[in-house]
């Protein structure tokens, strides 16, 4: 599987999550396991509705969210942030 940022995502994730280091580390064991097994329970990933019903999301931790979806074998990570950031 491949990863592809959207360029809001980029932004997004610098001045969300990469100031914090263990939200950070948290990212990357979350991604990580998406890759590995998208169903894993602690995910908590699940199809988005209305006007977001292309993509997916996934849970960090708390409260953060990733908002994504998947085009053959690559995920494109839409969006990061709190609930009421991605949505």
């Amino acid at each position: 599987m491949k990863i592809i940022w959207y360029k809001d995502f980029e932004k997004h994730y610098k001045k969300r999550i990469l100031p914090y280091q263990k939200v950070n580390i948290k990212f990357k064991e979350r991604t990580r396991l998406l890759v590995e097994n998208p169903q894993n329970p602690i995910l908590k990933d699940h199809q988005l509705t209305g006007d977001m019903k292309e993509y997916r999301s996934f849970s960090i931790a708390g409260d953060l969210r990733v908002t994504y979806k998947i085009v053959g074998q690559i995920y494109y990570f839409y969006d990061i942030g709190s609930h009421n950031q991605v949505y």
